[in-house]
């Protein structure tokens, strides 16, 4: 049996890219994650594909699992002879309860280790453009739970303390306690006209910011009807933001944007679309799987040889035909001096990982203008040419060539199959109007959402259309799009 180990580990505020490095390399050797709420979805699949995904489901307002049961679950899951990673929103030691969750490992002999992560009232002061210190205003910050608003009998807040704070205050889960925490610093003595502000999913595309000053911050709060998760940040610092604010500014941000694109190509579009601040939905309608029967592929690529072209209209040609190649008994060396064309720089770029690379990458990344792109480089007629393709791919690569009389070899290299996952979701969003935009890569990803999508509930939502080519742009016409 394995040895038996938890790790706490920080998932950081909102955005996955903020988890520290170490936390990254947990998650992808975990056979077990216990998560909060708060974590980010996304970082659920830096997991293996067979680790137990328990939601623990920690929130403002309400857990779904009481704390006494999540420590009883990790655990037993450790003692069970499992690698656990408990993952939890910002730091686990800030406001996460991780003291009593390591207490309960220690009492029963099981082994841990505390991963921190950027807590969220740090990640809500960057994101918001608000320095926590600056030395013209504030020399200290102070980190103070929202829950405690009221001068109870036993409450472990100083608040005639925070009252004369020279420095900045950050009260967490206190969104729904606003009202008597910004009375009890009045109360005791903090200038009425000190700039507050109100911090609501900080480091997310969802991320919305309130400014005011300590007097107003309550009935603005309550006009927005803003909600948790939000952190409130309180002193001199907060007038800083006109000028350090980034994110909000970034050109899509809080843009819905739904990626139809296979899981496992769409990192690339949807790390690209976050960069500009959106926010990505994937709804992946097609799934790349390996040929069944791959001997027909391997036989074309024995004889490799013979051909004078080998042309990739897709990255995901490319490792089955090294695969196929390999198989044989060769590798990058048995092509010779064949010609590689490839119909885009993505496709390039796997060839060139592959340590192949492309002769021809056409301006105009169409299949018209990659056999245009061979055919300057020489006459195609009676050259032999293998095009590695989709067994759904259409016929009009084989047929350009062939009207320009080269001998054509198509063959399966892969199979694009619809994913099976009912798209329930992207009709509950459409037809609330939560999209903004819906992104098509292939035909493929258009034919296979509009099976699910009647074409009046994607016009009636307003959403826009981007898609990528002229075959895709057909298809979204032909669908009535």
């Amino acid at each position: 049996m394995k040895r038996p180990f938890v790790y706490l580990v920080g998932a950081g505020p909102g955005d996955a890219r903020y988890i520290t490095v170490r936390g990254l390399e947990l998650l992808g050797r975990a056979d077990v994650v216990v998560y909060d709420y708060l974590a980010s979805p996304s970082l659920l699949d830096c997991a293996p594909a067979a680790a137990r995904r328990i939601c623990a489901g920690k929130r403002s307002g309400g857990h779904s699992m009481p704390q006494e049961q999540i420590n009883r679950l990790i655990v037993d899951e450790a003692l069970a002879g499992n690698c656990v990673v408990r993952l939890k929103g910002g730091d686990p030691f800030i406001f996460g309860r991780g003291a009593e969750e390591c207490e309960a490992l220690e009492a029963k002999g099981v082994p841990f280790e505390v991963v921190p992560g950027i807590t969220a009232g740090i990640g809500a002061g960057a994101c918001a453009g608000i320095p926590l210190t600056d030395r013209r205003f504030s020399s200290a910050v102070a980190f103070i739970t929202g829950h405690e608003a009221d001068e109870k009998e036993g409450s472990s807040i100083d608040w005639e303390l925070l009252g004369r704070w020279k420095g900045t205050l950050v009260f967490y889960m206190g969104v729904g306690n606003v009202e008597p925490i910004m009375a009890n610093l009045l109360r005791h003595g903090l200038d009425a006209q000190t700039p507050a502000a109100a911090v609501q999913w900080a480091a997310t595309a969802r991320q919305q910011v309130i400014q005011a000053t300590v007097e107003e911050l309550a009935e603005k709060l309550r006009q927005s009807n803003m909600g948790p998760p939000a952190v409130l940040i309180v002193g001199e610092v907060v007038k800083l933001r006109g000028g350090l604010e980034w994110f909000q500014r970034r050109p899509m941000f809080g843009k819905r944007i739904v990626v139809t694109r296979a899981r496992a190509q769409a990192s690339k579009l949807v790390s690209a679309l976050e960069e500009l601040g959106a926010q990505t939905i994937e709804v992946p309608t097609i799934r790349i799987e390996p040929l069944a029967d791959n001997q027909p592929l391997v036989d074309a690529v024995s004889h490799i040889g013979v051909f004078n072209w080998i042309v990739f209209t897709s990255a995901n040609a490319v490792d089955p035909f090294m695969q196929a190649l390999l198989a044989g008994g060769g590798d990058a060396r048995s092509i010779g001096k064949a010609r590689i064309a490839a119909i885009g720089p993505a496709t390039a770029d796997a060839l060139l990982a592959r340590s192949l690379r492309a002769d021809v990458t056409p301006d105009e990344h169409t299949t018209p203008g990659l056999v245009a792109a061979m055919a300057s480089v020489e006459d195609l007629a009676g050259r032999s040419v293998l095009c590695p393709r989709s067994d759904i791919a259409p016929n009009d690569l084989v047929d350009l060539l062939t009207a320009r009389d080269a001998k054509v070899t198509n063959v399966h290299a892969y199979r694009t199959v619809r994913e099976s996952n009912p798209q329930t979701r992207i009709c509950d969003l459409l037809s609330a109007r939560q999209v903004d935009w819906l992104t098509f890569t292939s035909s493929s990803t258009v034919v296979n959402l509009m099976q699910d999508v009647s074409a009046q509930a994607v016009q009636a939502s307003g959403v826009k259309i981007a898609s990528i080519g002229p075959a895709t742009s057909a298809a979204v016409q032909q669908h009535g799009l």
